[in-house]
């Protein structure tokens, strides 16, 4: 008789037939009564036939091989996923099996070792943001931002949160999706077309006794840095409000942490901390607050303490303030971080480690030269403005193309030819700013890069012309 496996769906005729007399059917056709004729598809998948191990790791490497990466392509492109060089003891440390096996701590006192990481973890985010709580950790800045805004609302128990104008998009619908459900209602503040700074007085028309708190990006989506920040937060605070700012972590070697200038809650992405960019993810989110009862106790999130044996007064790590839903707090969770995005957090601190505060101060100072480099190299070419704001920018630049009479997703096609990657396309995204695409670079590209970049896109324009 033959015998099927338990782990490979070959069930034979007869046990199928079992089951579904158990289930009072007659076809497995039936398990889908549900599905609407019109959407099924009627014909069978365009599958090759049994092929062998060997043929099939030919083919998925022949079907790879099309993948071009930053590897194979000069790349401008971040909008929230960035190239960074990732030191080679990030990845020795976190490929150890203590770590790179350890999953979300369910008992977690018996695993000294990661909750000494993540307490470390969260005392250098602390540093970098100059705030006094930090947790280990949030999916991204995206699901971050939408923890804040919930949070922001439990805490003030007011339900408007206001987002500036220039906003990654797809931030925005991951706080549109948290937001939504708790009732609260995103308010838009102004921005000021040329400079990219918060407009205070029209912002102090928004804000009231409903505001629970008004957010910036600094530096923002479109690489600019808000310079009125400081007065933004005056501005939320006299009405009561809370003060949440995203952040870049690397760019907090050069730029004033948000903790000196008012913010209550900071949030960021992590991944350029010895995260590679894997496709678009796994990411990191950050998440840190002052030290303020109310805030702590609603804080989403895993928090690692520090604590003495009561035997020997030995040091030892804990998990404090539970919030997950798995642990004692149920339906009154404040969060359902539960995949190992402590393994991020883990390269995270390595990478922050090998770095220090010096080395921190020299990649931020390294990055913001490059930034102004190729913001030079680029606006020197005829027909492209470069950036569109006036302001300090930080890793990011917009570049614009009317002067040019092209399209950015022309030029990005033209680009791909000389083996580059353009800059995000934000056509679409922000109308008023025409054609315009959002650039990147890192401490990744040399000096040449930029001249090659500039070369390419005077080829391209004198072309079209």
């Amino acid at each position: 008789m033959f015998m099927a496996s338990p782990y490979i769906p070959n069930d034979p005729e007869e046990v199928r037939s079992q089951m579904l007399k158990s289930l009072g059917l007659s076809s497995v056709e039936e398990l889908f009564v549900d599905i609407p004729e019109e959407v099924k598809l009627k014909r069978s998948l365009a599958l090759p036939g049994p092929l062998s191990e060997v043929e099939v790791r030919k083919e998925v490497e022949r079907i790879l091989k099309k993948n071009r990466t930053v590897k194979e392509l000069l790349c401008f492109l971040g909008a929230g996923v960035y190239r960074h060089y990732v030191p080679a003891a990030v990845d020795f440390v976190a490929s150890r099996s203590e770590f790179l096996t350890s999953y979300t701590p369910y008992q977690a006192e018996v695993n000294q070792g990661m909750l000494q990481a993540l307490f470390e973890y969260q005392s250098m985010i602390c540093e970098l943001t100059a705030m006094d709580v930090a947790n280990s950790s949030m999916y991204d800045w995206a699901s971050a931002l939408g923890e804040a805004a919930r949070m922001a609302a439990r805490v003030t128990s007011r339900y408007e949160f206001v987002v500036p104008h220039y906003i990654s998009p797809e931030r925005y619908m991951v706080l549109r999706s948290y937001a939504e459900p708790a009732g609260i209602r995103i308010v838009e503040a102004p921005q000021d077309r040329e400079t990219g700074r918060i407009d205070l007085e029209r912002l102090k028309a928004i804000v009231s006794s409903k505001t629970a708190a008004v957010y910036i990006e600094n530096p923002s989506y479109l690489g600019f840095v808000v310079d009125n920040a400081d007065e933004v937060a005056e501005v939320v605070h006299d009405v009561g409000g809370l003060y949440v700012v995203g952040v870049d972590p690397t760019s907090l070697g050069v730029l004033k942490p948000p903790g000196d200038y008012g913010a209550d809650i900071v949030i960021g992405e992590g991944q350029p901390l010895g995260n590679y960019m894997n496709f678009g993810g796994p990411l990191l989110g950050i998440f840190a607050c002052r030290d303020d009862p109310r805030l702590v106790r609603q804080m989403p999130g895993r928090l690692i303490g520090v604590t003495t044996t009561v035997k020997d007064s030995d040091r030892g790590f804990c998990m404090v303030l539970q919030t997950r839903e798995q642990h004692i707090r149920r339906e009154r969770a404040t969060s359902n971080i539960c995949t190992n995005e402590a393994l991020c957090a883990l390269r995270a601190a390595v990478y922050m480690v090998l770095l220090g505060k010096n080395g921190f101060k020299e990649l931020g100072e390294l990055i913001a030269t490059l930034t102004n480099y190729a913001i030079k190299l680029t606006s020197e070419v005829k027909g492209v403005k470069a950036p569109l704001f006036k302001a300090f920018h930080f890793k990011e630049f917009t570049v614009n193309l009317d002067g040019a009479g092209l399209k950015v997703s022309d030029v990005n096609k033209e680009l791909l030819k000389l083996e580059i990657q353009g800059g995000k396309d934000l056509s679409n995204e922000y109308p008023e700013l025409g054609q315009t695409a959002l650039y990147c670079v890192t401490e990744e590209h040399t000096e040449a890069d930029l001249r090659r970049l500039q070369r390419s896109l005077k080829l391209i324009v004198e072309g079209s012309g």
